[in-house]
Formats: structure tokens, sequence, C-alpha cells
């Protein structure tokens, strides 16, 4: 009698310990809800978009822009006025999950040069797939398209970065 409680005791720890690691793997290991509509698609998980068109980053987790201001980097909820014309929905983002990309900047410049100029990677907004549902606008018809492309969202921290934001 006493195996056969030892047995099952060890056997409820172990199904515990294996149903906390997947709650914390479910929590910690897909955010595909917090990406923006014009990331790219294909990814559980992402931490940071590096955009090589204005060397800056995108923290998912914060919905910030992090970039070169003043000699240091920053954080904020838009892009500096210097990237106006810079436009999030068609221009390439390359996933990093690594604390602190910008660390790394002078490599990510130098090994992400190429994706420069490219207008041809497949964003959230655009896809029909179920997992991307919660991005949807009127049951997939994608109205409000237009959010954040000029009409009223300037520098208003919305995080749409179209480069109307308030520094530099």
């Amino acid at each position: 009698m006493k195996k056969l409680v030892f047995t099952a005791a060890i056997l409820v720890s172990c199904l515990s310990f294996k149903l906390a690691n997947a709650q914390v793997h479910l929590s910690v290991g897909v955010n595909i809800g917090s990406q923006p509509e014009w990331g790219p698609v294909g990814y559980e998980h992402v931490d940071y978009y590096y955009m090589p068109d204005i060397g800056a980053y995108y923290d998912v987790p914060t919905h910030e822009y992090v970039y070169l201001s003043n000699g240091g980097w920053v954080h904020r909820t838009y892009l500096p006025y210097r990237y106006r014309n810079y436009d999030v929905y068609h221009s390439y983002k390359v996933v990093v999950n690594r604390p602190n990309p910008w660390r790394y900047d002078a490599d990510y410049r130098v090994r992400y040069a190429g994706y420069r100029g490219r207008r041809d990677q497949v964003i959230i907004r655009d896809s029909h797939e179920d997992r991307y549902r919660n991005h949807w606008h009127d049951n997939g018809r994608h109205e409000g398209w237009d959010r954040g492309r000029g009409h009223g969202d300037e520098g208003h921290g919305r995080g749409h970065g179209h480069g109307h934001g308030h520094d530099d």
C-alpha cells in the first residue's frame, strides 16, 4: 500500500510540474496577439523587430520604437520626424529575439543591409490565417487599413510608426 501511495504521489507531482511548465510556456512563449498588424507573419513569439531601412527597432511587448537620438538609444511610442516617410506596412522587418538588440546594432546593420528597400514581406494584417484573426477588422475585410497612414494618427503614440513623431 505504501508503494502505491508513494507512486501516486510521484505521478501527481510530475504531472503538476509538467502542467506548470506548459502554462509558463504558453504565457511567455506565444505573443501573436501582441504583435502589431504590420509585423511579418509566421512567428509565434517576437521580442523585437529590426527595421533595416531606418536602423531602428520595435519592442513588441512594450509597443515602443527604439532608435538613436542625440547619441543614445531612446524608447518612444512613435518614430521621430526624420522618419516621416517610413511605412511600417510596406518595409521589411527582421525578427530579433535577443535582449536589448541595439547593443549589437553594428552587427545587425551589416548582417541585414541586403534587406533595405525590400517590400515583399507578408504582414499579419494581410494574412487570413486563423491565428491572426484578432487583427482582422470587420470579419476579415481589413477595414481600418488606413489607420495610422497619415489620417489623424500622427504622433499621438498609437505605435503605428509612420514617422510623425515629436523628436529629432
